[in-house]
Formats: structure tokens, sequence, C-alpha cells
């Protein structure tokens, strides 16, 4: 079992400037601790405001409780004496530099690469931790759909975890001899100080679209989320970023990291062209280099690019890293391919924009030969962005003969009121060939009994995800499952 960390106050604070401490900062701290009702004798409690509750509510619970120290940014009406108080400008940004001096700074002694970008960011960073552990290399993941170390699974619950957990997840990572991190950078991560204090060797930009303008209120707060990622990186660190994307420019204007660029449409320090993309595979000129992939779809080709510049940026042979891509398949949940025996195609995607539907819809459109039907399967999550709902409806019309809308993660809202936003967007030359149908598993049926074979179904949004969020309660779901079930009865 791991020990867990002690530290004089003092040393932790080191990082922070203008910290105003009243009492002693000699105290041992034994833990930092977000929620107050696990706050233990030694710990540190911080005071965090949040979209929901703000944890200044909380510090007396922390105080009765034992907690040895607050972090806020305004001190309460009576101060215990027995308890030392850190009064800052910012909470959460001085927690990440508090958190990673508490845990040693373990980034600082393993190589990490942090991925950013609306799409692509999962299967980006999956697809370098496969890399680098096919070529020898101990490594980490911390992702959307699982964290692991080497082959020890840790579930995931969010894009990129609290500084506290992160530093945590890292020192364990360090820990067991991992050289190479990787991870997904979200844009709540930057805006909520997640990874601030940590070191990065690199940062990988895949592209922006709209999306979580639920918690950044416009598109100009969303991007500028993005570029605080590489505005934080050191002039040691690689900044590689997508030419083709046009906020790719934007995301390293103030930068003090070397800046590299990958490109299907022009020239660039990774350049990639696709010679040809079928339901088998891919076959991709790169650099000059002639190679095939079992990876498919052109958002794939860019993915692919960025890993490969990646690996070449931190030292990797061109030739080694080529060989190994070549072998890699689809992260749980993107592009994920199953075949019935009547040949039906269904395929799994977390596509959950309306830029990550297209491109996986036009992919899919690319493939097939054109006799057999497209019929796809997507929702939109509650509580979150609703202006892209109109819009997914509208693209999945475009790109398919067949639609049907179905819930999500409705979350707290009525899965009606989403299926009606998302119903708007359906031209009137598209009602006859859209239903809405509430029941998910009811709809993925339905997608089935009306396809013949070599027709290809797209079940859109959930991915790799095995659970439906319903006020407040996630019940087990897995659209691999009842996709497969649905198959098994064609087989019967």
């Amino acid at each position: 079992m791991e020990s867990t960390p002690e530290k004089i106050l003092s040393d932790i604070l080191i990082g922070v400037a203008g910290a105003n401490v009243t009492g002693s900062d000699i105290v041992i701290i034994k833990s930092i601790i977000l929620d107050s009702r696990k706050v233990l004798p030694g710990s540190l409690f911080v005071a965090l405001r949040g979209t929901q509750t703000d944890g200044h509510q909380y510090i007396s619970t922390a105080t009765e409780l034992g907690a040895t120290a607050i972090l806020c940014e305004e001190l309460p009406e009576s101060l215990n004496e027995n308890v030392t108080y850190i009064q800052v400008a910012d909470s959460a940004e001085a927690m990440g530099l508090i958190a990673a001096a508490f845990y040693e700074n373990p980034s600082q002694k393993l190589t990490l690469v942090g991925v950013t970008g609306t799409n692509g960011k999962t299967s980006v960073a999956t697809f370098l931790f496969q890399l680098f552990r096919a070529l020898g290399y101990r490594c980490g993941l911390i992702s959307t759909v699982q964290n692991q170390v080497e082959d020890e699974v840790i579930p995931s619950t969010h894009t990129t975890p609290d500084a506290v957990a992160l530093n945590q997840l890292l020192s364990q990572m360090q820990k067991k001899n991992c050289s190479h991190v990787f991870m997904e950078v979200s844009s709540h991560a930057v805006a909520q100080h997640r990874i601030t204090g940590l070191h990065f060797a690199g940062g990988i930009f895949t592209n922006i679209t709209h999306d979580h303008l639920d918690f950044h209120k416009t598109f100009e707060n969303y991007i500028k989320a993005k570029k605080g990622f590489f505005d934080q990186l050191p002039k040691t660190a690689f900044a590689l970023v997508n030419l083709d994307d046009r906020r790719g420019a934007v995301m390293v204007q103030n930068t003090k990291a070397k800046i590299e660029t990958y490109s299907l449409q022009t020239l660039a320090t990774f350049k990639g062209k696709i010679i040809s993309d079928t339901l088998a595979g891919m076959h991709m000129d790169i650099n000059m280099q002639d190679v095939w992939f079992r990876v498919i779809g052109r958002f794939n080709a860019y993915n692919l690019l960025s890993v490969y510049g990646a690996a070449v940026l931190l030292g990797e042979k061109p030739e080694s890293v080529l060989t190994e891509l070549s072998n890699l398949k689809s992260p749980p949940g993107r592009f994920e391919q199953f075949h019935s025996v009547d040949n039906i195609v269904g395929i799994v995607d977390y596509a959950h924009t309306p830029d990550a539907l297209e491109n996986v819809l036009e992919t899919i459109n690319h493939l097939r030969s054109g006799n057999e039907k497209v019929i796809t399967v997507v929702g939109c999550g509650g509580n979150r962005d609703a202006e892209k709902r109109p819009k997914m409806a509208a693209i999945a019309c475009k790109f398919s003969n067949r639609v049907i809308l179905t819930s999500d993660n409705p979350r707290y809202e009525d899965p009606m009121d989403i299926l009606e936003q998302m119903r708007k967007g359906v031209p009137p030359l598209d009602y006859k060939k859209t239903s809405v149908i509430e029941d998910r598993h009811e709809a993925i049926n339905r997608a089935f009994e009306e396809a013949n074979p070599e027709d290809i179904i797209l079940i859109a949004g959930k991915g790799h995800e095995n659970y439906q969020e319903i006020k407040g309660v996630k019940h087990h779901f897995d659209d691999k499952e009842v996709l497969l079930e649905a198959f098994a009865k064609r087989n019967s």
C-alpha cells in the first residue's frame, strides 16, 4: 500500500505568490482535501468556488473535523486559533501549485505530454500510450476513457482530474517507474487551474469547434481556455499544432515552447497524404514514407500525424514509430466496428459534437460502395451546450439515409425536451426519414430491424461509456452490448 506523504506547510507554500498566512506555517499537512466531508486531522482543506457550490461555506465543517489548515480566498469572520489560514487571490491556482509540491513535483520526473482540442484528444493520447509501450517504455495514460499505469486500469471520472488527484496519480505513475505519461487536457482543466504546477515536455493541439459553451459561455472563452494550455508551456517543451485548423496558429501566439506543425493540406513539419481509405485500413504517405494503418478515416489521419510528430519530437526514430503505429487499433468507442453474419456493419463512436459527427459520417460515406443505407442513431446530452442540438440532427440528416433521434445522457433535463430541440434542426424534406425514439435501447434495435445486409449503422454520442445518467443516477447502458445483442438476434 502506497504511503501517504506528510509535508511541513511552509515547504508546500514556496511557489504560491502573495499568500497571507494567519497562524503557524510549520504545521504538518497529511492530506489536501476539497470535500469538507472527507477532512481528517492533519488535512489542508481547500475552499474552492465551484459552479454549483462555494467551498467557503464549509470551512467551519472542515475545522470541526480537525483540519489543520484552510486555503481560502476570504477569511471566515471567526478564526479558530488552532487552525492555520492561508488567504490567496485564487484558491484553484494556489491548489495546483501546492498539490504539485505536496507530491514532490512528479511531473518534473516524467516526460509528460498533454493533448488538447475539441475532438481527437482520447485517440491521440491513447495512441501515444500504446506506441511508447510498444517502443519499450513504461507509460501512464490519463484520458476520458480511463487512467492507466501500464496494464493497471484506474477508472476515470473526468477528462482531467482535479489538481490533487492528478498529482497523486502522476506520483503513483512515477513510483511505478513510468518514464512517459500522456494525458488529455480539457478546457475545463485549464480554466479551473487543474494543470497549474505541472511541467509538460510537450503539448498537442488537434482542432477546435463549438463545445462546452454551457461552461465557457462564449466560443471566445473556449478558445482562450485551450490557448491557455500553450501559454503555460515552458521553452523546453514543444507545441505541436494542426495547421489545417484555422485556429492552430492562434493557439501558439504567446507560447514560449518550440512551435512545430502537422498537416494534410499544406507544408508542415509533419506532412501527410491519404493514398487510400477503406473499412479494412488506411494507406498514407507521411514525410515521404509509405505506411498502412489499421485505423481508418480522415480524422484518424490527423490523429496519427500528430502522434507521429510528437514521438519524433520526443527523440524516437521515424522508421520505428511508423512500424509500431501501423499495428495500433482505435481506442474503445472510437469508430469501433462490428460485423454481423449477414454483413451489416455496426459502428460505435463517441461523436458528441457537430464537427465530430460530421467527420464520422463523412468517413462512412467515403467508404461505402454506394448501395448501402447509412442509418444513424444519435442523441445529445442534457445540461450541456444546447446550441449544438439542432446542428447534430441536421448533420445526421445530411449524411444519412435514415436517422433515429434518441436519448443520450439526459442528466437533469427531460429527454423529450432535448429531442424536441434536436428535431428543430431536421430539414422539412427529411421529416419522413427521421424518427424520435426516446428509449435508446429501443432506438438501436429499431435501426437493426430496418437494416439490410451491407447497410451501415452508426450509434453515436456515447462511445466507450457504459451508463446513462438520468436525474443524477448512472444506470448501466452500453451501446456495444445492445449492438451485439441485436446482431445475436439476427444470427439466431
